[in-house]
């Protein structure tokens, strides 16, 4: 009973264009747990034991949260599912700090991934071409290894089906279309019985698991942070130092803004612009202009 009350959620809600590839995991897990209690129907009592399963306060709140949304969905059908009590497992989500790359660790950074072994192979130059191009184009890694060689077209690269089943086109600079261009041709002597762009030892698409482990070995040898209690810098930071540089290069009018803030947006691919705006509580020279632009507006409005 309730792995297919679990069933029609996800088909609803990946209807609506949510993939929930870790929320069908922990609903079918929840919804065996559920069962060998012999429960049929969701259980606040039984959500919460299920929701304990795990030693983080944080996971154990999203547990608990998921298995709320899916009893939300539910009881509009059947009210015998109860609703558990949301703030159960209090927790406040926090962001991590992201890390801003500076352009000497980006190119330091470059210079460890052409170093990559083996001696001979196409490795290095898909690290090196895939670092460069995840930190000019701001793409996600998921994004970026999912593209196909026909996705890089003189308008740009294609970016198909990804958050909310969305795709879109990210312009590049002639420099990165040249660099890909480079790239192609090599990779064309290694690879020829898989077509995404970017490719393993193996000549198999590339594990975004795998990308990340090397980039934190890289980060390691060209020794960045540089500074002491800075954290480690995460893959996703090259996206996040993108749409800062973007952002401190922004013009200043108000209409300008906004059709800054908006074409940031959409090559990010964020599903609204509200996203966009996290960017800017993170930049510190952006927060004092923003503290400035407030003093002056007070300033014109007193009498």
């Amino acid at each position: 009973m309730l792995t297919q009350t679990v069933e029609t959620y996800l088909s609803v809600r990946r209807a609506a264009g949510y993939k929930l590839a870790d929320v069908e995991r922990y609903l079918r897990d929840f919804a065996r747990f559920a069962s060998d209690r012999g429960d049929e129907f969701i259980v606040a009592r039984t959500a919460i034991d299920w929701a304990r399963g795990t030693h983080s306060p944080a996971q154990c709140h999203v547990r608990l949260q998921m298995v709320v949304q899916l009893a939300r969905f539910s009881r509009v059908e059947d009210a015998r599912h109860e609703v558990p009590p949301a703030g159960f497992f209090p927790h406040r989500h926090r962001r991590p700090t992201p890390y801003i790359f500076s352009p000497q660790e980006l190119q330091a950074l470059m210079a460890q991934a052409a170093r990559l072994g083996p001696s001979g192979s196409l490795r290095p130059h898909t690290y090196s071409t895939l670092l460069a191009l995840l930190a000019v184009t701001g793409l996600r890694i998921s994004e970026a290894i999912a593209l196909r060689l026909c996705d890089h077209r003189p308008e740009g690269l294609v970016i198909r089906e990804t958050k909310f089943r969305k795709s879109r086109v990210v312009p590049l600079h002639p420099t990165s279309h040249a660099a890909l261009e480079h790239y192609v041709e090599k990779r064309s002597r290694w690879a020829r019985d898989d077509d995404h762009l970017f490719v393993s030892g193996r000549h198999r698409a590339l594990c975004a698991n795998v990308v990340r482990q090397t980039f934190y070995q890289l980060s390691a040898r060209a020794g960045i942070p540089h500074e002491k209690g800075r954290p480690r810098p995460r893959l996703m930071d090259l996206r996040h130092t993108y749409a800062t540089r973007i952002l401190l290069a922004s013009p200043d009018s108000r209409d300008q803004v906004r059709r800054h803030m908006v074409a940031l947006s959409t090559a990010l691919g964020h599903s609204s612009v509200a996203s966009t705006f996290w960017y800017l509580e993170r930049t510190p020279a952006l927060m004092v202009d923003i503290a400035q632009a407030c003093r002056d507006h007070i300033a014109r409005r007193r009498p």
